[in-house]
């Protein structure tokens, strides 16, 4: 899968949402639901940890067809062999991890509400910006507020995918689809609600709305 192919629903896990004993069934239910990118997001300092999770994450993302991408960290992605990383503001670089992971890797870049930051990324060679947040955030909730003015910009002005992210659920995420978002992260849409794999079906529909009927 190629990153021109990304349209859909972006699901990132929580150490909170998808604690250990759970995170991988829950996951399995996210790809049976239709999700089209996995970020792996955990904060905690035990590299090991993330490794044996990032791994068992990894197979079962192989086995659906979808990219596997590690929240903020060049090195937990480059030791399992992931698809690539997102990084923040106070991240690693971009330049750093496309020398690390290749040119080969997807690398998304935080752009906040920054549009700015959001062009020197694609010239830098990123491969999504993802803007937001769009809506009150109970994961981030002090998280700057995006403008759905920078979807309707980046669609005429960007060449790379944009992703919005920030309190999405099904019910609010239309209208950002059709501003321009090819991606919608959602963390707390997804796995906080008691049927992922049907909450997966919900905003797989909103890019099915949008969609060109065939001629």
């Amino acid at each position: 899968m190629y990153i021109d192919d990304f349209k859909g629903l972006y699901a990132i896990t929580d150490s909170t949402l998808t604690p250990a004993e759970t995170i991988l069934l829950q996951v399995e239910q996210a790809l049976d639901g239709g999700v089209r990118m996995l970020q792996y997001r955990d904060k905690s300092s035990n590299f090991q940890f993330q490794r044996e999770q990032a791994e068992c994450l990894l197979r079962l993302c192989r086995q659906a067809g979808v990219p596997l991408i590690i929240n903020d960290d060049v090195d937990l992605a480059l030791t399992v062999g992931a698809d690539g990383v997102h990084l923040g503001r106070d991240d690693a670089n971009l330049k750093t991890g496309r020398e690390r992971l290749g040119p080969e890797a997807i690398i998304g870049i935080s752009c906040y509400n920054d549009f700015e930051l959001a062009l020197q990324a694609e010239q830098s060679g990123a491969d999504y910006v993802a803007f937001g947040r769009f809506f009150a955030s109970t994961t981030k909730p002090a998280a700057v507020p995006a403008g759905i003015e920078l979807l309707h910009r980046a669609k005429t002005e960007l060449k790379i995918p944009t992703v919005a992210i920030g309190g999405i659920t099904p019910e609010n995420g239309a209208a950002l689809v059709v501003a321009g978002a090819d991606m919608l992260a959602v963390i707390q849409g997804v796995f906080g609600q008691p049927d992922i794999r049907a909450a997966c079906n919900q905003f797989q529909r909103l890019f099915a709305a949008t969609e060109d009927p065939p001629t």
